[in-house]
Formats: structure tokens, C-alpha cells, sequence
């Protein structure tokens, strides 16, 4: 004995975002189901006008609803030092701990051979050009500690190198292994601050 279909389907489609697994993804239909009307279509609308309001900043793809977002056009940032992540969330992560004041560049991912996805498939053809352009005086590479991060933070030194802006890496205080989102703000703090050249 199984759950109606349409409960099959939410649980299912529930299951399919990150960090829900298939019993996570039960709980939470069953709430849907036992929430009121009003509730569930807030929910609702909560999701459209995220996906219709939200879209990428043209300059460092950060979630914005204005374009360019109010990083990039923020007079108190320093323009000339720049933080390149991984993606938009991380931006949001660095910015809570209040220890950047520069601004940043979102790859959209990162070098991944398995997943098939290289440097063609990131934002990096549109780092090397703002750097040419906005020839910046500090890039910190601001990547997990993972493999696949490892070897992005690798391939974009080599080809930064060449332009001639110091490159530094987030260096002390992320785990081996870990994600930028995983970690708290003091440990970013500290990431930021320990940083290395490369």
C-alpha cells in the first residue's frame, strides 16, 4: 500500500532538491497536506516571484532583482580587488561575515570532468575579460577545498597569471573536503584573512 499518486508525485519531486532525501521529502508532503489553503498558496507564490524576480547580475552574477546588483553598484566597495566564487550563494555566504569589502565574480561552478563540465561551461571567459578591463589589483580565489575546487583554483591561476594581477587563494580555516556554504562566518573570516599566493 503506497501513497496516492498526486502524494507520489509531491514526495518525488520534493526528494529531487538538495538535501532531501526521500523520507525528508514524505514529511514535508504530508505537512503540505495538513497545511491550510492559505499557507500552501503562499508557499506558492513565494516560489514564482523568486523565479520571476531573481535573475543573475550581469557583472559579477550575484542574485539580484536589480541589474547591476547593489555590490557592483555600491560606492563604497573597492572595485580594484576581486573575489571570485563559485556561485551566487556564495557571495551571500562571504558577505554575511563582513570581512569583504571588494567585490566578486561568480563562476557558476566549477571544473568538473566527470560531471562534464570545463572551463567552457563556466563564467571564466568572462573573468579573464573584466580583469583585462577593470585590471584589478587583488583576485582572491574564494573556492571550497575540494577536489574539483582545488583544480579549478589551479586552472584559473595559470590563466591569470599571465594578466598580471596578484592572485591569492582562501588558504586556513576550511576543512578539507567542504563547501563555502558549510561554513560559519568566523571560519570564513579567517579563510579570508589567511589567504595565500599562488
Amino acid at each position: 500500500m503506497d501513497y496516492p499518486r498526486p502524494v507520489q508525485n509531491l514526495i518525488a519531486q520534493l526528494s529531487r532538491l538538495p538535501g532531501i532525501g526521500k523520507r525528508g521529502a514524505e514529511r514535508i508532503a504530508l505537512h503540505l497536506l495538513k497545511a491550510d489553503d492559505d499557507a500552501n498558496n503562499q508557499l506558492a507564490q513565494a516560489i514564482r516571484d523568486a523565479k520571476s524576480r531573481i535573475r543573475n547580475c550581469s557583472r559579477c552574477g550575484g542574485y539580484t532583482e536589480q541589474d547591476p546588483c547593489e555590490i557592483c553598484a555600491g560606492s563604497r566597495r573597492d572595485q580594484r580587488v576581486l573575489c571570485v566564487v563559485e556561485g551566487p550563494n556564495d557571495i551571500l555566504t562571504l558577505e554575511r561575515t563582513g570581512a569583504f569589502q571588494g567585490v566578486y565574480h561568480a563562476l557558476m561552478g566549477r571544473i568538473s570532468p566527470l560531471n562534464e563540465v570545463g572551463p567552457e561551461k563556466l563564467r571564466i571567459g568572462a573573468l579573464l575579460e573584466r580583469v583585462r578591463r577593470e585590471k584589478p589589483s587583488e583576485i582572491i580565489l574564494a573556492l571550497g577545498a575540494d577536489v574539483e575546487s582545488e583544480a579549478t583554483a589551479h586552472y584559473l591561476a595559470e590563466q591569470l597569471k599571465p594578466l598580471g594581477a596578484p592572485v591569492s587563494r582562501i588558504g586556513l580555516g576550511l576543512p578539507a573536503g567542504s563547501s563555502l556554504e558549510s561554513a560559519d562566518e568566523v571560519t570564513l573570516s579567517r579563510a579570508l584573512e589567511g589567504r595565500r599566493k599562488l
